[in-house]
């Protein structure tokens, strides 16, 4: 399988110097770009290239550490600039071994395009290409992506990385939440196990025959899987969590009309519902613009 550089591409609105101050700085360039924790430039002489060592923090205490040599850097006859870089790690848990790139910086009026292009050699032989055609590579592409799109709002609008990433990650935490929240209460008491609490409170609701009963249950938590599934695949978060603001009062009017008492059990419908709106409304106020790789161009 023959491997493709990572290629990335972002139109930034701002001037040269203050793109290449953000990028360049060891301080600032750790804060946007999700591939590094840490970048520590090494004392150098002049007219020598930088040397740096970097860091990427894992779960549970671990981390990646790792050396780079910037290899030099040039201005073009249109005011573009270059900076190559080299870079590597003798980190036996890396999935990347040793690789090569660079960052382009073309001037295009009030805006800077952006790109990088880099390859690396994939560690663990075999099996490590394979993993990362399939997984890896896909995955360091798409931080990349988002990481360009966050260094354009932080110059561009003026908030801050880590406010950005905080909104991003709890956004799609939320996401994931509801997702399996849907999944599991439209399968397993509906579908899988067809509990008698779910029948009894539809066939309190109106005199219908519990073969009729049976399969508006089923029908409901197809409906509830489908719309957990769609949580993870629609762009436009904000739609749902609107829909969820209107829907949780809703389901849970009709819960106690059905049955006044399960305000009595534990977990009951009132309390539920009243902790999904609140994250619905929470959700709805930080997915407003939040980061997003999409912004990026990936492919020359």
């Amino acid at each position: 399988m023959k491997r493709k550089p990572v290629y990335v591409e972002i139109e930034i609105d701002t001037d040269m110097e203050r793109l290449w101050e953000a990028t360049q700085t060891p301080n600032m360039h750790e804060q946007w770009d999700l591939r590094f924790s840490s970048i520590t430039y090494l004392p150098k002489n002049d007219n020598e290239p930088q040397h740096f060592t970097y860091t990427r923090s894992l779960a549970l205490g671990k981390k990646i550490e790792g050396w780079g040599i910037s290899t030099g850097s040039h201005e073009g006859k249109q005011g573009e600039r270059t900076s190559a870089l080299h870079f590597g790690t003798d980190d036996v848990i890396s999935p990347i071994k040793e690789g090569r790139g660079y960052w382009k910086y073309i001037p295009n009026g009030k805006s800077i395009t952006f790109l990088t292009q880099y390859d690396y050699d994939a560690n663990f032989g075999k099996f490590g290409r394979l993993l990362d055609q399939l997984l890896f590579r896909p995955i360091i592409g798409w931080g990349t992506a988002l990481s360009f799109d966050v260094l354009r709002r932080w110059l561009e609008k003026g908030e801050p990385p880590y406010v950005q990433y905080f909104r991003f990650f709890i956004s799609w935490f939320i996401t994931f939440l509801f997702s399996f929240v849907w999944i599991y209460h439209g399968f397993i008491p509906k579908i899988l196990f067809t509990h008698k609490d779910e029948l009894s409170m539809v066939k309190s609701l109106a005199p219908i025959s519990s073969e009729t009963t049976y399969w508006i249950v089923i029908f409901t938590g197809v409906i509830e899987v489908v719309f957990g599934i769609f949580w993870l695949f629609y762009k436009k978060k904000r739609h749902l969590f609107i829909l969820q603001l209107i829907v949780f009062p809703f389901l849970t009017l009709m819960a106690i009309i059905a049955q006044p008492s399960v305000l009595t059990h534990p977990f009951n419908p009132l309390t539920f519902n009243l902790c999904l709106l609140f994250i619905s409304l929470v959700g709805f106020l930080i997915s407003k613009d939040v980061p997003t790789a999409t912004t990026c161009k990936r492919k020359r």
